[in-house]
């Protein structure tokens, strides 16, 4: 089940309002938990998805640097919202808003990770498909892993910036129709 053999296709697959993909992961990213709203818009069966990073789901048009902003926030023991492109066994994408956020045992360790991920605004997704492919673009300007993760880390701190706005209140005026402009 490698994610580097799998092409993306360009067909988009959707999922209910009202359900959820939920997945739990250890420290490192592993996945200990999918249910079954998971397995059914992946295409992978639970058995090839525990113990596997949770990135095997990640598309390669997603900008690295909001990874690296999600990893950051949830490692430091806070919750995050983002919009994710998510890439099937077959190739085709799925999009969500995930709410991502650590897990912790009775002495306050994170212990690992819980998203909770519900489809995402077509309007919303307009507006965060062309930041993202602001920052896709700007991260494969780098053929250093790091330095690519750098630079779309300043291009999105520089859009926020501009736009008088944190990620989150980004994420939530999209949630709310009052679309700022990437």
């Amino acid at each position: 089940m490698s994610r580097t053999a799998i092409a993306p296709t360009g067909v988009e697959k959707t999922f209910h309002p009202d359900q959820i993909i939920v997945s739990k992961t250890d420290r490192q990213g592993r996945l200990t938990y999918v249910n079954d709203l998971f397995v059914e818009i992946s295409g992978y069966p639970e058995s090839d998805l525990i113990g596997k990073p949770h990135n095997v789901i990640r598309h390669p048009d997603m900008p690295r640097s909001v990874f690296w902003l999600l990893w950051d926030r949830i490692v430091s023991g806070q919750e995050i919202f983002a919009y994710v492109m998510n890439l099937s066994a077959d190739g085709s994408h799925y999009w969500v808003l995930a709410h991502v956020t650590p897990t912790f045992d009775t002495s306050a360790n994170i212990v690992g990770y819980h998203s909770n991920r519900r489809t995402a605004d077509a309007t919303a997704l307009s507006a965060i498909t062309a930041l993202y492919q602001r920052l896709v673009a700007e991260e494969r300007r780098h053929s250093n892993a790091r330095e690519a993760v750098e630079a779309g880390c300043r291009l999105l701190e520089q859009v926020l910036a501009e736009a008088g706005l944190s990620y989150d209140e980004y994420v939530w005026s999209l949630n709310n129709a009052t679309v700022v402009a990437a």
